[in-house]
């Protein structure tokens, strides 16, 4: 696993607010990152979340944007906290070290997983910006994209609007069918050059959760996988949106208290 950051390469992500990471897994790490990540979905049976009773295309046909958003892609999270393989991978101290690093905390703890599957011809994912769905508020968290397939600019790779993250806010924009619907919040990037991440399967990249970003449609008959994980930097608060956490913890929650339940949100990054 190619793990270490060169100093170019932390300044390169925290002036552009991405980096791609040639070769991250080698051939037989992807396979096994590739297997397990099969494996856990499999698992899951179409449940989305632990906790929450949401399973994939369940309101499928309920209206066109619900037929349009369940043709994105497929979106599981939080396999970590059903499959121990998953959960070995994601609580790798090294992958923890690097996001601390580009970051520049002192402490990474995991936000949630997600495995985002876009099947063939699926929709694009419109520009969007990850951070304010989170239930934390903090300009340096940030997530690993981890391509199991290639990720071309036929089936679906990244796009990222370079140093969007330093002026974005914790507005939640949302994700809507209009790829330039973010624009009407943020005119300044209209007329900006996106950056496209094509990705060879094993390669991964980061990007700030203020980034603005988003990915083509797949234009072809084949899948395009990716594993991720978003990180919280280790110390963040409660802001009052639920989002991932289980409806018993959030229950127990006041905004200001401190997020650092480690079987829900674990440590697995400190500097020593």
């Amino acid at each position: 696993m190619n793990t270490t950051l060169s100093s170019e390469q932390i300044n390169f992500y925290r002036t552009s607010g991405y980096i791609v990471i040639e070769d991250f897994l080698n051939e037989a790490e992807l396979e096994h990152w590739r297997q397990v990540v099969t494996q856990a979905i499999k698992e899951r049976n179409g449940l989305k979340i632990p906790g929450k009773e949401i399973r994939l295309g369940e309101d499928d046909g309920i209206n066109e944007d619900a037929k349009y958003f369940n043709n994105v892609f497929d979106q599981l999270l939080n396999l970590w906290q059903t499959n121990e393989e998953v959960k070995q991978l994601m609580v790798d101290e090294r992958i923890g070290k690097m996001a601390a690093e580009l970051a520049g905390v002192a402490g990474i703890r995991i936000w949630h997983d997600q495995a985002l599957v876009k099947r063939p011809w699926a929709n694009p994912t419109s520009w969007h910006l990850d951070t304010p769905f989170w239930s934390f508020s903090d300009r340096r968290a940030l997530s690993i994209w981890v391509a199991l397939d290639d990720a071309t600019l036929e089936n679906g790779c990244l796009f990222f609007i370079s140093g969007s993250h330093k002026r974005t806010t914790f507005e939640n924009t949302g994700i809507g069918k209009n790829m330039g619907g973010i624009f009407e919040v943020y005119p300044e990037f209209k007329q900006t050059k996106s950056h496209a991440a094509v990705m060879k399967a094993g390669s991964c990249s980061f990007h700030n959760g203020l980034t603005i970003h988003g990915a083509h449609a797949n234009m072809t008959p084949g899948f395009r996988r990716a594993m991720t994980c978003a990180y919280m930097p280790d110390g963040n608060t409660y802001n009052g949106t639920p989002n991932i956490l289980p409806d018993e913890y959030v229950k127990t929650l006041q905004i200001g208290d401190v997020l650092d339940n480690d079987e829900q949100m674990p440590l697995i990054y400190k500097l020593r």
